[in-house]
């Protein structure tokens, strides 16, 4: 409060009644006034004051306030020789009564007097003649609370689009038991004219880039470990030679270069032996789990391979079935694919949004959209696709909250909870709710935001919650969670009476017609001219009209209705 305000609260609004003999030259004190809002209700006391001998012994008055239309019941005062349940003050020296109220607020209440009456009886007799006059005490109401932006921070779910893809194309060349020459056939298998014909198509692809061929050796887990080792290097070598050679024919000659290649020796391929075992359908469930067994406890290559060879027929599926593609080397061709560029990507969204992958659309809506309405759009295409995506459903929900189109919101995010709740689901609906004036639906939804919200999450769901510390009157509180310069923080700032900080902030943020009329306020509360109050609600004024009308009733200047300059802006 500034400090014309401050003497307004303690200086006591006093009306004298006169009276012949029993009640006389009463007096109110209000604190504060103007009355002021604070969360829903008025909280205000009002102190009737009796002077010496202003009360007869034999006296009571029963004092109506009305607040507006609204009454407030009755107060009784008596003299001390009463008996009844009112407030006693005794003839010598005088005394005080004090009513504490709490009214709830209504609208009507916006610009109302405080005023009372009262009638006077002497034993059971009203004495009509004493009866206390129509006597206003005090001004109502300071709502400045109410200029709160309700407009809640709602939180998209993120993509997680890569714009570039490392891939690979694999070949497999096979070799004979114990050999690393290459069998002639071996280079026109399937597998290495795909990989060959891939090369050609993509070669002069601007999103592919080819990074280098990795030539891997592998030998079958019979014989001695040694000479394996070194045979799977053998048949990298040989493989490597074999690509160059094939790329070379096809006049491919970047891949001829032989830095572009890298040869590396597995050994035995156990691994790979397990899983051609498991897939062969020739030997049985038992003979597979006694190779295994032989393979991992008998460490004799010798014994070993005498052991498999004992199981017969088994064996002989062995070699015709299993080993023969373990004994290879492996062809990896390494590229990097580019996705869709920026201009792609809108296009796309434009022209066949059902193109896009779950990612790409995400993407595109948040950050290569700016126009809700085409957010809109583009996600009613997406939840056609995507249904089950939590992220598509929530996006949508947000793009249709900043739309306007509550109802719709609303059920997107119930769609997007139902799928996987988390923090951001659970503030974007206590964003619906604070909408349609629930705040103990939205501070719900919040509280259980705030459980392992992450730290840019918490942001926003801290400013959505002091939205609601300020409408709740617990200012603050408020002014934890308004980090970050707002109008929002500029407002808790005058309600706790910070007004220079206040004005810095309004400085920072955007103007706007609510900004100058805040300023308005503030200016008014640091007791500053009529002139410097009346320049910022002229510039609110020339945004937006309608608030003259709130400015004529505003309790913030009521120091100066009467001051001609003011009287003529708000007309």
């Amino acid at each position: 409060m500034n400090k014309i305000i401050n003497l307004l609260l303690v200086t006591s609004v006093a009306s004298t009644i006169a009276s012949c003999d029993l009640v006389k030259d009463l007096t109110y004190t209000v604190n504060p006034n103007p009355i002021e809002l604070k969360g829903d209700s008025l909280k205000f006391s009002v102190s009737v004051n009796v002077p010496e001998k202003g009360l007869n012994k034999k006296v009571r008055a029963e004092i109506t306030p009305m607040l507006g239309s609204k009454s407030l019941g009755t107060w009784v005062v008596q003299g001390e020789k009463v008996t009844g349940n009112g407030t006693t003050v005794s003839f010598k020296p005088g005394g005080v009564a004090t009513f504490d109220m709490s009214v709830a607020y209504s609208s009507e209440m916006e610009a109302a007097d405080l005023v009372l009456t009262g009638k006077v009886f002497k034993g059971s007799k009203e004495k009509a003649k004493e009866a206390i006059p129509q006597t206003k005490i005090a001004d109502a109401t300071i709502i400045t609370q109410l200029l709160v932006n309700r407009t809640f921070k709602v939180l998209t779910l993120t993509d997680n689009l890569k714009r570039s893809n490392d891939k690979t194309v694999e070949a497999k060349i096979n070799f004979d038991r114990a050999k690393s020459e290459i069998r002639a056939n071996e280079m026109k298998d399937k597998d290495v004219l795909e990989m060959l014909n891939w090369v050609k198509k993509n070669l002069s692809n601007p999103k592919i880039t080819i990074n280098s061929v990795e030539i891997r050796g592998y030998a079958s887990p019979d014989g001695e470990e040694a000479k394996n080792d070194e045979l799977s290097m053998e048949r990298a070598e040989a493989g490597k030679k074999a690509i160059i050679e094939l790329f070379r024919k096809a006049k491919i000659t970047v891949l001829t270069d032989a830095a572009k290649y890298t040869t590396s020796k597995y050994g035995e391929d156990f691994v790979g032996f397990k899983t051609q075992l498991a897939a062969t359908k020739v030997i049985s469930e038992g003979d597979k789990a006694l190779f295994l067994r032989i393979l991992e406890m008998q460490a004799d290559p010798v014994a070993r391979e005498k052991e498999m060879i004992d199981l017969g027929k088994s064996y002989d599926a062995l070699e015709k079935d299993v080993f023969p593609a373990i004994r290879r080397s492996t062809i990896v061709l390494n590229y990097t694919e580019q996705g869709l560029t920026d201009e792609e990507l809108k296009a796309a969204a434009s022209a066949n949004p059902t193109s896009l992958s779950v990612e790409e659309l995400l993407f595109t809506a948040e950050k290569l959209t700016s126009d809700v309405n085409q957010k809109v759009n583009l996600y009613a295409s997406g939840v056609q696709s995507f249904s089950t995506d939590e992220r598509v459903q929530n996006n949508q929900g947000v793009a249709l909250y900043l739309n306007g189109k509550l109802n719709e919101a609303a059920s997107s995010f119930e769609k997007a909870a139902s799928i996987k709740s988390n923090e951001v689901i659970s503030n974007n609906q206590a964003a619906v709710a604070i909408s349609k004036g629930d705040r103990t639906g939205a501070r719900k939804l919040l509280s259980q935001a705030k459980k392992g919200a992450s730290v840019a999450n918490s942001v926003a769901i801290s400013y959505n919650t002091a939205i609601l510390d300020v409408l709740d009157g617990n200012y603050v509180a408020a002014s934890s969670g308004f980090t970050i310069n707002s109008f929002n923080k500029a407002l808790v700032e005058v309600l706790t009476g910070k007004l220079d900080a206040a004005k810095a902030t309004l400085k920072q943020v955007p103007s706007d017609a609510m900004t100058h009329y805040l300023s308005a306020v503030a200016s008014a509360r640091s007791g500053e001219s009529v002139d410097a109050v009346v320049n910022h609600l002229k510039n609110a004024f020339a945004s937006n009209p309608d608030l003259k009308g709130k400015a004529s009733r505003d309790r913030e200047f009521l120091k100066f209705y009467k001051e001609g300059v003011f009287s003529s802006a708000v007309n």
